[in-house]
């Protein structure tokens, strides 16, 4: 750990690197937590209708949450190739790579949109054992999963256009979608005029409507303006076999990593909802909440992404190496700020969510929690992106989801069904194991095997 201070301190002497990170990472930090907040904003309004109508969306969501990993992944490989042809100013590769985008994140999105609609009561029970949540939940998700399409053709744009270091555009698409969700949310859930209250249902159609304006600006901008990887409707098969199954050894372990993580996330949830309603209910709030701290960290993973790629795509290895060893020092200096607001923000729950007390002191105690551990957390996620960002995807899916099935969920399953210790304590076991983590994985960017020119 000790070449961290000497890069801590070339971090703080480089100036002009800083201001570089935060005009990559301030606009895209700002549209994750605009976006993030539609679930809490979801979550404010459907918790006026109980705890079980906040518990039954929760779940629901948590399903999306494993799609749009899973999407992600995709997507994920794609920007690394992304961001490194646009290095090497290699304009053809990089239409080629967003056409693979494209496919295979509908490809896969698509299969988690049949699942939803054909399995929707399955899909709930296996987040929590109760039948009203399940009912409740199942109505939602029958909606929801509809917005899952127009989702993907959003994720693709905005992530080729992060690539690039074009952040403000998603930024300000991403507003207005969170504006017209908010909007609709009051509507459809709770009525106006001659629109009847819907419930729950009414919160999945403003989030499907949200959705889909949403992908409708995207198509709107790319159409007028002429970005490196714009392509035209007839040629999205259009895609090198070679440069596909490049991407595509990439896209694997990426992908399966992010499906493996957000399940196994899905199954601590299903674990600690044992512990009851208020639990469950609790966590779920909690989550909500850190969730926005979290996705403002992901501004450094698209920081990440042009800093140390579009570098790598240059040949300047050295710089790329320097770049991300800062980075992993700038994340830190990040976890101290983020922490410290999320502990405060642990004092709001009881003022903003319309639960029971017991569900709100177990928020607001969960949020202290994990406000501690948020270091950690950000160190590891850092690490991971620093070998993402050379193509290292296969080391960090062995060290991110193996570690969650093979470490996190046999302890903490172990600890729900053979002992009574509190869901507190559940969570603190789970997440201590990520100490070991935080080693192997500093030790694997130390190795430098990520410094790669994927361009070649």
């Amino acid at each position: 750990m000790c070449v961290l201070v000497n890069y801590f301190k070339e971090l703080f002497k480089d100036r002009n690197f800083m201001k570089r990170v935060l005009l990559i990472a301030v606009p895209l930090m700002l549209q994750q937590l605009i976006v993030n907040s539609v679930n809490l904003v979801d979550n404010l309004m459907v918790g006026q209708l109980g705890d079980y109508s906040l518990s039954a969306v929760s779940s629901a969501n948590r399903y999306y949450f494993i799609a749009t990993m899973g999407t992600n992944g995709v997507i994920g490989a794609s920007i690394i190739f992304l961001s490194q042809f646009y290095g090497a100013k290699d304009y053809d590769k990089m239409k080629q790579t967003y056409r693979f985008s494209l496919i295979s994140a509908f490809t896969l999105c698509l299969l988690f949109f049949v699942l939803a609609i054909l399995f929707p009561e399955a899909i709930i029970r296996f987040f929590i054992n109760d039948e009203t949540i399940i009912a409740i939940g199942s109505s939602y998700l029958r909606i929801a999963c509809f917005s899952y399409i127009p989702m993907v053709l959003s994720l693709c744009a905005s992530n080729a256009l992060r690539a690039m270091g074009v952040t403000k555009m998603p930024l300000m698409i991403s507003i207005i979608s969170v504006l017209t969700n908010i909007v609709l949310d009051h509507v459809f859930i709770f009525g106006l005029g001659f629109i009847p209250a819907m419930g729950v249902e009414g919160a999945a159609i403003a989030t499907l409507i949200a959705r889909i304006v949403e992908a409708l600006i995207y198509l709107i901008v790319l159409k007028r303006t002429e970005y490196p990887f714009n392509t035209r409707l007839k040629d999205v098969f259009k895609v090198d076999k070679g440069l596909a199954l490049t991407i595509f050894k990439k896209a694997v372990p990426l992908c399966a990593n992010e499906i493996l993580w957000s399940a196994g996330m899905a199954t601590l949830l299903k674990y600690y909802s044992t512990r009851g309603v208020a639990a469950n209910t609790g966590y779920s709030i909690s989550t909500t909440i850190s969730d926005l701290f979290y996705v403002l960290f992901a501004g450094m993973a698209t920081a990440s992404t042009v800093l140390i790629g579009t570098a790598l795509g240059a040949n300047r290895l050295e710089e790329a190496k320097s770049n991300g060893y800062k980075l992993i020092c700038f994340s830190m200096l990040l976890s101290i700020l983020f922490g410290g607001m999320m502990f405060t923000s642990s004092y709001l729950v009881p003022v903003i969510f319309n639960v029971s007390n017991e569900a709100k002191e177990i928020a607001s105690t969960f949020l202290r929690v994990m406000s501690l551990l948020f270091w950690l957390y950000m160190f590891n996620t850092q690490c991971f992106f620093t070998l993402r960002a050379g193509g290292d995807t296969r080391n960090t899916m062995f060290m991110d989801s193996f570690y969650m099935w093979l470490v996190n969920l046999p302890i903490v399953g172990f600890l729900t069904y053979f002992t009574g210790i509190d869901i507190y304590l559940l969570y603190i076991a789970g997440q201590c194991t990520d100490l070991i983590k935080a080693f192997l994985s500093f030790h694997l960017v130390r190795k430098e095997k990520w410094v790669n020119n994927l361009t070649h």
